[in-house]
């Protein structure tokens, strides 16, 4: 009984791995990286090298953002080709997934971001059974379709103005308006059983998501597409292809700059009144204001928060220590950043307090690449702490440290 069933559960597992679908993998990978050349190119640019089409012919591809590749899927004919056939699935025919599809790309923080796709043209390496000029009757590939060669593509489809050939085989390419459906041609004489496709090329097209708005690193993201009679990639009813899947495979790669620069002594902040003490010296006339805006350069083409650390406090605002008189007041830090540089509201960001606990600068984003612009942190005294601070005749000198967070990591 034991060596019946281990007989019968080894036939079963090879009926069902032999029917499992593979599938034809291809990887494509776009990187960006702040260009302080071109500040306001925020965009991917597309690693994966062209196959094909796109590399044979990049007049009829770069201009368009249309990249390529090669699918090693071949296509073999069940049966002849007939003549002046009146259904475009016994012809041949290409229905692509020229529509744009979605692909959600994820970052390994979680965060997701929004990939666009569309297959915007295809290609065929043909091969006949039989020369074309034997098929035709001493014609050639013009004669062989209706419409003439396979470079002169059926509408919807559009022709490039290209292509190779031979007495056997014959490579063009049909450029694909977005929805395009079927495009098909109509043979003329009849194609005897076996004609072949050694493999297609595809051209695509990416709406990549803003990377301005995304994490540092790696988003990976895939699509499948079947192929086949009545699949993504349909080339009828005739032509069968040796596999039914293609998947392609992204990889988005972000690097960011987040750069701040103080300049020199700017790290050490005296605050005094407006004009200096002088009034105060000279005239006794007490200061209602004591304060002082320091500057910074920031380089920019991430998301960032930012928030305070310091030694004392007051509620949520840093402090400054009087040690003699064990005396605290509040010192209130706020920012300004460079045009190009906004809330999570899109709102400009003018004097926007800072407080130890980030609340309220939770999200500051760029329109574009900033390099090396000018911001300002704004330190004050509130004017009820400044009335305690100075006393007539007694001598209080008060001193603190704040640590200013510029922080990429938001969410």
């Amino acid at each position: 009984m034991k060596s019946s069933s281990r007989g019968i559960w080894l036939a079963w597992l090879l009926v069902t791995v032999t029917g499992v679908a593979s599938a034809e993998v291809h990887n494509i990978e776009a990187t960006f990286e702040p260009d302080f050349a071109n500040p306001h190119r925020n965009q991917f640019t597309n690693r994966t090298p062209s196959e094909g089409f796109c590399r044979q012919a990049p007049w009829a591809c770069e201009p368009f953002g249309l990249f390529s590749l090669v699918a090693a899927i071949p296509f073999t004919a069940n049966g002849p080709i007939l003549a002046n056939h009146t259904d475009p699935r016994q012809g041949g025919m290409a229905k692509v997934p020229s529509d744009w599809r979605d692909v959600i790309v994820t970052h390994e923080s979680g965060d997701t971001q929004l990939l666009q796709l569309r297959i915007a043209g295809i290609g065929h390496e043909t091969q006949l059974p039989d020369t074309v000029g034997n098929i035709t009757g001493g014609g050639t590939w013009h004669d062989l379709w209706e419409g003439g060669a396979w470079m002169y593509a059926p509408p919807p489809c559009q022709g490039v103005g290209t292509y190779s050939s031979g007495n056997y085989g014959y490579n063009s390419f049909w450029k694909v308006p977005t929805g395009a459906g079927v495009c098909s041609k109509r043979a003329k004489f009849d194609i005897p059983e076996s004609m072949r496709y050694l493999f297609f090329v595809y051209a695509y097209e990416l709406r990549t998501p803003n990377p301005l708005q995304m994490d540092a690193g790696n988003y990976t993201g895939s699509i499948t597409y079947t192929v086949g009679p009545n699949g993504d990639f349909d080339m009828g009813d005739v032509m069968i292809p040796d596999d039914s899947l293609l998947t392609l495979n992204f990889n988005l790669r972000v690097t960011h700059t987040l750069k701040v620069d103080i300049p020199p002594g700017g790290n050490r902040v005296v605050l005094e009144p407006q004009g200096g003490w002088q009034s105060w010296l000279n005239q006794g006339r007490k200061p209602t204001r004591l304060y002082r805006d320091q500057t910074f350069n920031i380089s920019a083409s991430s998301r960032f928060k930012m928030s305070l650390q310091c030694p004392y406090h007051s509620g949520n605002n840093c402090a400054l220590w009087e040690p003699n008189a064990g005396h605290t007041v509040a010192l209130e830090t706020s920012v300004t950043l460079p045009n190009g540089l906004t809330d999570g509201a899109g709102q400009p960001v003018n004097r926007r307090r800072l407080l130890r606990d980030g609340s309220g600068t939770e999200l500051f984003q760029p329109g574009f690449y900033l390099d090396r612009k000018v911001g300002t942190l704004h330190f004050e005294v509130p004017r009820d702490d400044v009335e305690e601070m100075i006393k007539p005749g007694t001598a209080r000198s008060y001193s603190g440290s704040v640590t200013v967070i510029w922080d990429s990591e938001v969410g």
